[in-house]
């Protein structure tokens, strides 16, 4: 099975199944000298886990990382880092019925068309699961480039079926368990406590940004920023739309509303008066933040009947026990984070291999 890898100098290649003995990652080109250990992954992976809250998957998964290779006294050696983390609340008996039948909406039967088998249980290499390696891998990309450019990656949920949520303020985003960037939730505790007596699922839609990112960034024609980025969050589970900047609202604009106008920063460098195109022009990063919005469909695997198709050509009732989110987009803000960090990271080393320096940031547009 090919197509497991992201990035070309920051290589970041994902192994493991979501009910297999353990899931993981190997990292090839992570700079050496860099101080790291197990703790400067974990807060990312404790974000993400499992069985959080009431109102996610209830599987129970302490998902502890081990650095296996590539770290000798804390700091990074430049060898490839292998990541595990073992699986250990696995009911692979929950997936017994539809071990022959297709989930409505889920990968079985590509999968089974593809390679003419397939793992059903969990899900196997289509679960959620194994987004837990790239959140690893994606702390070590953040922690990388915090250091290096005092970047920062936040991630917030902006709608919930149709309920749509307002900005407050990043400061809330960890303080609630949808990743809300709000004070207030009992809307969205409301909602999601009916959906779930339902045994139904919902979409979600997400905003990423990332601030102090280096101006020069990206390869065009065929490596542009914007398409890397678009390409590493449409391999994530459920993703069906990704947007920089205004993204599809851009149609609606106007040639002299759109653009980004630059004038004359107070320091004698360059200031934007807007963020239309989401800090990536021609594919190159502007210095501005980076905006990301990301739509994921609802959860496949759900407790309503529904009809299908086994492996026979038969027709079947499906029902799909087991613990799913009913939201998948409720633990994807530090998913999206992650995959963020990593085209950002592969891209600053690229840009490095090339130019032989990353330009530093402009001032903030105002």
């Amino acid at each position: 099975m090919s197509g497991n890898t992201l990035g070309t100098l920051f290589a970041v290649t994902n192994f493991g199944e979501s009910h297999g003995p353990a899931i993981g990652c190997v990292i090839d080109g992570c700079p050496p000298g860099m101080m790291l250990c197990e703790a400067d992954i974990q807060f990312n992976l404790d974000r993400r886990r499992p069985g959080s809250n009431s109102f996610v998957t209830q599987r129970q998964e302490a998902d502890r990382v081990e650095i296996l290779s590539g770290v000798y006294e804390g700091r990074t050696t430049g060898a490839p880092m292998a990541l595990l983390i073992r699986n250990a609340d696995q009911r692979s008996a929950d997936y017994g019925d539809i071990a022959q039948s297709f989930r409505p909406g889920h990968a079985d039967y590509t999968y089974w068309r593809k390679y003419g088998l397939r793992d059903p249980r969990g899900g196997g290499r289509a679960s959620a699961r194994l987004t837990a390696p790239t959140v690893a891998a994606g702390a070590i990309a953040k922690k990388w480039l915090r250091e290096q450019f005092g970047t920062v990656f936040h991630a917030c949920v902006t709608q919930v079926g149709d309920l749509r949520l307002g900005f407050e303020g990043w400061e809330y985003v960890e303080r609630n368990p949808f990743f809300a960037p709000q004070a207030d939730v009992s809307a969205l505790e409301s909602y999601m406590t009916a959906l779930r007596k339902t045994g139904d699922s919902c979409g979600a839609r997400l905003r990423a940004v990332a601030q102090c990112v280096p101006a020069g960034l990206g390869e065009p024609l065929y490596d542009r920023l914007d398409a890397d980025i678009a390409h590493a969050l449409m391999g994530l589970n459920a993703v069906k739309g990704v947007e920089i900047g205004d993204g599809f609202a851009s149609a609606a604009h106007l040639g002299s509303q759109h653009g980004d106008l630059l004038q004359p920063a107070l320091d004698g460098g360059v200031a934007f008066a807007s963020n239309h195109d989401g800090g990536v022009l021609g594919g190159i990063s502007t210095g501005q933040d980076i905006e990301v919005g990301v739509a994921f469909k609802p959860t496949s695997s759900i407790l309503i009947a529904r009809p299908s198709m086994d492996e026979r050509g038969n027709a079947v009732e499906v029902v799909t026990k087991g613990r799913h989110d009913p939201c998948v987009g409720l633990r994807a803000a530090p998913i999206v984070e992650a995959l963020l960090a990593l085209v950002v990271m592969d891209h600053a080393l690229r840009q490095r291999g090339q130019c032989g320096q990353v330009p530093g940031p402009i001032p903030a547009w105002s």
